[in-house]
């Protein structure tokens, strides 16, 4: 009877875990993801830039809000204006546990030939914020706004030197000639330079350039202190904060155009589409907290969480919108 007894119950025990083994293939079966390591997290740049705080400040609050419970890792590639950060996200292809951060250079830097890496190399997930670009002169420039300034280019381009971080094609410089552009002004003839040690704003209050092609955000301290001032930024509408919402748009300057700095999320080539589905809903969240409202307000970002169907129609609107400057400028490949 015990002998009878012993086999019964191991025989139960052996269909419970069956059973058990079976959930587990069925949840394994029905494409669900959670990461099963730590999370790698590339900045292309080095520390202290738009890439490098987004990456962090992301990172940030999915710990602390306690949105993704797993460890993330920030990691900064900076070279070649973004592209030794892509070629390292390209090494690891199908990996569901690295993600990176990029804005408007994964478009611009290939499409001038700079990087065989491009967006559609990659695995697009959600896009989270938008910046934007600011016009800056010296306080003491005699232009007063866009029309100011872009009359003068108009009449004589070349005599103005316009000065921005990145390579010729790439952001900095894209933006004004956009809102230039739009105002009228020859952009064959624009003179742009490079600045790529980040000494712009010292060649402007020196003299040796007259305007200066950067982000809003990097123009605060300096207009506070009375050195530059903004002729234009290239948002939409206004922004809020306590010096931005004395900053004018380009388009309240009669000028129809804008350019925005958006900035969000990718995967390497051929991650799992159930990874991708996890992370979309997590960045979701992180856009729709409160905490990452407070660090958008703290940075001046405006929101603009786009999904992952809708990033790559995005994406590809701006690829075609990019390739039209950079062939009329001569940068196309």
């Amino acid at each position: 009877m015990k002998k009878f007894i012993g086999l019964f119950s191991f025989a139960i025990l052996i269909t419970i875990l069956a059973a058990c083994s079976s959930n587990s293939s069925n949840d394994n079966a029905s494409g669900e993801f959670e990461p099963e390591s730590s999370i790698e997290m590339v900045a292309p740049a080095g520390a202290g830039g738009g890439w490098d705080t987004t990456a962090r400040m992301a990172a940030k609050v999915f710990n602390e809000a306690g949105i993704m419970e797993e460890n993330i890792g920030v990691i900064n590639k900076p070279g070649g204006g973004g592209a030794v950060g892509w070629a390292y996200i390209a090494g690891h292809e199908g990996s569901n546990h690295h993600l990176f951060v990029a804005s408007p250079p994964i478009i611009l830097v290939p499409l001038n030939g700079q990087s065989e890496y491009g967006y559609d190399d990659f695995t697009p997930i959600a896009n989270v914020i938008a910046d934007y670009g600011a016009i800056a002169v010296r306080a003491d420039a005699p232009w007063n706004d866009l029309n100011d300034l872009f009359e003068d280019m108009k009449a004589d381009p070349e005599s103005i030197s316009v000065v921005g971080t990145s390579s010729p094609g790439s952001m900095d410089h894209i933006q004004f000639v956009q809102i230039a552009k739009a105002a009228g002004v020859d952009i064959t003839k624009i003179k742009y330079v490079t600045d790529p040690d980040g000494v712009g704003l010292t060649q402007l209050l020196n003299g040796s350039v007259e305007v200066f092609s950067t982000g809003v955000a990097e123009t605060v301290e300096q207009v506070k202190a009375g050195t530059i001032k903004v002729l234009g930024i290239t948002a939409e509408e206004r922004l809020s904060g306590e010096v931005l919402k004395d900053f004018p748009t380009a388009k309240e300057q009669g000028i129809d155009a804008s350019f925005v700095n958006w900035r969000g999320f990718f995967g390497p080539p051929n991650m799992d589409e159930s990874a991708v589905a996890y992370y979309e809903a997590k960045f979701k969240e992180l856009s729709d907290s409160e905490e990452f409202a407070a660090i958008r307000e703290q940075y001046g970002w405006d929101e603009m969480f786009l999904g992952t169907e809708e990033y790559k129609t995005f994406l590809e609107e701006q690829s075609n919108t990019v390739q039209t400057l950079l062939d009329e400028l001569g940068l196309g490949q």
